[in-house]
Parts: C-alpha cells; structure tokens; sequence
C-alpha cells in the first residue's frame, strides 16, 4: 500500500486531498485516527513513542462522563491557598514553580466565576455525553470488548461532613443529570467489603464506567487502526509551516507534507504551536501512580477516596492508585515522596492491602485553566486542527473528541458546538 502521506521529496507525485497527518498517538490521536479513517480520510499518525505509552499508559483509567465540574470552582482561592504550599496535599505547587504558574494561576480563578463555571459544565457536558457507550462500542469493534467496566464507580469519604465539602460539585454533576445514590457504612461494605470502616459515607455511581488496563486499550485501537490502513511514523514532529497549500511536518532532517494536520501531542502541542506563534496556555498535572501487584484485596469497580482525591482500580488483578494533582513542569524528575503518599493513601481506605512489589509512575496530563480541551480548527490557518488539553479526562474524552473532530473536518459540526472549545478563546 503507498504511504499515506508523502515526504516532501516526492511532493511532485499525485496525492489525494483526503490527507491527514495526526500528531500524537495517545488514546485522544487514536480516537481522532480512527474515526477520520472510518470517515474515508487518509490517515498517519506521528509519534517518537509507542502508541498509548504516555499519559494513556499510566491513567486511573476511569470513564466519568459525568465529571462536568471543572477544577475550578467558586472558592476555589480559598481552598488552594492552604493546599499549595503543602507537599503531602492533593494539590501541590512547589515554592519554585510560582512565579512560573502565575498566569497560568491567574485564568484559572477567573475560571472559577459561578457563570464561567456553568458554561464550562455545559461544554463538558456536552462533549461528554454517552462516552461511556461510546468508549463499550468502540472496545466492541476492535476486539476488546472485555477491558470496558460497567459496575460504576463509588466516591467516597469518611463522613457526611466530609462530603458536604464538595457539596457544589457534586449538586453542578446531578444538575446536568449525574445519576447518584447515597451510600452508608452498610452499603459501603455490600459494595465493597474491603473498604476501611474509616470510610462511612459517599455516592454510587450506576452510569460512570472503568477501563480495566488503558494501555491494552490503546494498543488495541492501534492495531485496528493499522489493519484498516492508518500508518503510524515513529517520528516527533519538531515544528510545522504551511506552504504551497500543503502542511508540512519537519522532524530533523526529514519532512513530510499533508493537507490537514491534527495536533493531538499532549503537553508537546505547547511547543509545536509555539512554532506557528501560537501561544496556549497549557500546563502539566504532574500525575501519579503506584500499582501494587499482589494487593491481597478484591475491588468490583473504580473506588474514589474523595477526601483525598485518589483512584483506586482493580486493573486484572492489581490495583492502581492513582491521583494528586502536582505542577512544577515537565522537566523536574518524579517526587517519589509523591509517589509514596499514594500508597498510604491506599492502606487508610483499604483493609489488608498489600503493597509489595509496587512500582510507580509519573504522566504529565495536558490542562488548560478552564478545564475544557481545545478542540477543531485553528483560526486563520486551513487545514490545521487541535485536540489536546483533556487534563484528567483525556480517556474519558477521547472517544468524543475524535467523534466531534471527524464532524467538523467533513463540515457537520456547527460554529457553536465547536466555540466553547476554540483557541481563540486563550487570545
């Protein structure tokens, strides 16, 4: 088969204009392949790693379409402030970092006004809707079928007071129509035996799903995408230009040409814009994980020990825990104290857990001060496309994302649908 898109040097050779390069190959560049390729485009995909290897590698791997509650929220001053210089909180910033996360700091609380807030839920909920379906529909047809949970997910805390402190998030959620049930003690240990009796009191979540091993996932929707015809390049794109009504992909001396180009690269679609003058404001949530390999417990479904903000999945037998929101860039090396306070985390909520043997991770989930990616055209600039910025729901995301991105590249997604997610909005 010929390549689907041509290096320049044989830019004299006919090529269709159904081209499409797409820039990343995490689970948001897999979607996008795969639902541009389903819609007849000619499709590559360009990445120095291994499909899913990043951020889709090592994710809570939770489907939560109806997380439409920004970061963001009112008060959210309030709470940061005595967050932030902690380095055990869920939310840490070190001293360092500050002055470099100021403007970054500074679009996030004008984020968290009350009618900002209601129109970021309102965009959430939207390009959220029917992920879960989406995402069992999706695993159906490439043949994993199997890595898609649908026990739901239970978020918990130790008590009512605790919970009550999230009580605007939890009432923005059921307002866009989060099904939620109450949970007690007795409930809690129905649903799951081997929470902490410290635990005494939270919500069920019916509807919301998990993914069992999210890089399994990806490497499925990769090989489906292969055996339908996407290539994949093993290249990192270091700048683009247009010229000639082509767009032109440069990685050190190679250079490769397309009609339309989608820049799926995560927190490495900062620098790639950066080349075109385009400014986004985009930051890492340092991400972490610790997975135990032989917990010694059995979880039925994602358990959110909300009071800490951690997730805990039962990934084929292991358990991830995953959580903390962390800045600092993605230069600094791991805080493997960081990394550690997962695990205690785990061992306050769980009843003979055993950690042995853990490994750790650290990911560096793209996030924008308002919560809401950046999705479709690039203004002033045909033929170029974004979808990066999920923060923590890239998977959950990812299915839609690449749904609305087919949409409006073949002309059938409306100004509106697309506004709330545009660039233009950082200028």
């Amino acid at each position: 088969m010929d390549a689907i898109i041509r290096p320049d040097r044989e830019a004299s050779m006919s090529m269709q204009n159904h081209s499409v390069a797409i820039i990343g190959a995490g689970i948001v560049g897999l979607c996008t392949a795969h639902a541009l390729r389903k819609a007849g485009w000619q499709v590559t995909v360009f990445d120095p790693q291994e499909p899913g290897s990043q951020c889709s590698f090592g994710n809570a791997g939770a489907l939560s379409e109806g997380s439409v509650a920004p970061l963001a929220m009112p008060g959210v001053i309030k709470q940061a402030a005595s967050m932030l210089l902690d380095s055990t909180s869920a939310l840490h910033v070190p001293l360092g970092y500050l002055l470099p996360a100021m403007p970054w700091f500074a679009r996030f609380i004008a984020a968290s006004r009350p009618e900002r807030v209601r129109q970021i839920a309102t965009a959430l909920h939207d390009l959220l809707a029917g992920s879960v379906r989406h995402h069992t529909e999706l695993a159906s047809d490439i043949g994993c079928a199997h890595l898609i949970k649908t026990t739901g997910q239970l978020h918990l805390y130790p008590d009512a007071g605790s919970r009550d402190k999230d009580k605007a998030s939890w009432q923005l959620k059921s307002d866009f129509g989060l099904a939620m049930q109450p949970v007690d003690r007795t409930t809690i240990a129905e649903l799951e035996p081997a929470v902490s009796d410290a635990y005494r009191s939270g919500w069920f979540l019916p509807d919301e799903g998990w993914v069992s091993d999210p890089f399994q996932y990806s490497q499925a929707l990769a090989r489906a995408n292969t055996d339908q015809g996407v290539a994949f390049v093993n290249a990192g794109i270091s700048h683009l230009r247009r010229g000639n009504d082509k767009w032109h992909l440069v990685s050190g001396e190679q250079s490769w040409q397309a009609d339309h180009v989608v820049v799926c690269a995560g927190m490495g679609s900062r620098a790639l814009l950066a080349t075109l003058n385009l400014s986004v404001p985009l930051e890492s949530q340092r991400g972490y994980h610790l997975q135990a390999p032989h917990p010694g417990v059995t979880l039925s479904r994602i358990v959110v020990l909300a009071d800490r903000k951690i997730f805990m999945n039962p990934m084929q037998g292991q358990l991830r825990i995953a959580g903390t929101v962390e800045f600092g860039g993605i230069n600094k090396p791991m805080n493997e104290q960081r990394a550690l306070l997962l695990k205690d985390h785990a061992l306050a909520g769980l009843d003979n857990l055993n950690t042995s043997g853990f490994t750790t991770w650290l990911g560096h989930r793209p996030c924008l001060p308002d919560s809401l990616p950046v999705i479709g055209p690039v203004a002033d600039l045909p033929g170029l496309w974004t979808g990066f910025g999920h923060g923590h729901l890239g998977l959950t995301g990812s299915v839609n994302t690449g749904r609305l991105l087919a949409r409006a590249m073949a002309g059938q997604a409306s100004a509106n649908e697309l506004a709330p997610f545009s660039l233009s909005r950082f200028s």
